[in-house]
């Protein structure tokens, strides 16, 4: 009988995913606390302001059409964040990964398991802020099956993005640049705050390249499934599967090279 000395690949990605577990949920409050109130204060700010002026927005009460985008928003910041900062800091400060990979496990290995990471929170997020928002009845209780989804599939790819951006980064202040000028225009032109329609036409086309109009559309087809948003659902899971292939190659190609060198 032969000894089974190297883990399988699927033991190998899980232990990269519950070492990352089991450091968040040390302090999960405090960690926790600023992607789920976020949301929420976004939504009375502004929902509740500009509530008072308008009463419709694309076929929906404002407020719900502004929460059923904020669902990703959150899975979009919390992905970003990990797969930047915390990688990062991982990678140049505390040499957590030289200490990975001194386990039997591979490059490969390690990063795959952090954009499932990514994913993983990004579905967490979008359930927690979906909860809140049923809570105080801004949503119905039925966006509770399907919001994780499109929070998981946010955060697969802007994890997948944010880990190619961070391959290239030497100096953390960089990330600066990342968030201003992707990350911001990203929340504000797919359509969180007002429908994609409403845009001159000439940037239309534009807003079609941010990852995050796709799962805002597949978050608002969980609140108006009679609307236009279901022909376009095999459009955007299309984008979205092609996205984390190729985004998510070019990440690990960069970061294997940095890894090793």
């Amino acid at each position: 009988m032969k000894t089974k000395l190297y883990p399988d690949l699927a033991s190998r990605i899980y232990s990269v995913w519950h070492r990352h577990v089991k450091v968040y949920t040390k302090h999960f409050v405090s960690n926790a606390f600023p992607p789920c109130v976020e949301p929420m204060i976004f939504l009375g700010g502004i929902g509740l302001g500009l509530g008072q002026y308008i009463s419709q927005i694309g076929g929906l009460n404002f407020m719900q059409f502004l929460a059923s985008g904020l669902l990703v928003t959150s899975a979009m910041f919390t992905s970003a964040y990990e797969c930047t900062y915390g990688t990062f800091i991982r990678l140049e400060f505390d040499k957590i990964y030289d200490s990975m990979l001194a386990a039997p496990i591979s490059v490969y290995d390690l990063i795959i398991g952090e954009i499932i990471w990514a994913g993983t929170k990004g579905f967490f997020f979008s359930l927690a802020v979906a909860m809140i928002f049923v809570l105080f009845r801004v949503l119905e209780p039925s966006t509770l099956l399907l919001a994780p989804i499109a929070g998981l599939f946010t955060g697969l790819m802007f994890g997948t993005l944010s880990l190619l951006v961070t391959s290239f980064v030497k100096n953390i202040n960089a990330f600066n640049f990342y968030f201003t000028g992707v990350i911001s225009p990203t929340f504000f032109f797919t359509g969180v705050v007002f429908p994609i329609e409403n845009l001159p036409a000439f940037i239309r086309p534009l807003a079609e390249i941010f990852p995050l109009t796709h799962t805002v559309r597949l978050s608002r087809l969980l609140v108006m499934p009679e609307r236009h948003y279901s022909s376009l659902l095999f459009y955007d899971l299309a984008y979205i599967a092609l996205f984390v292939t190729v985004i998510g190659f070019f990440a690990v190609h960069n970061l294997k090279k940095r890894l090793i060198d």
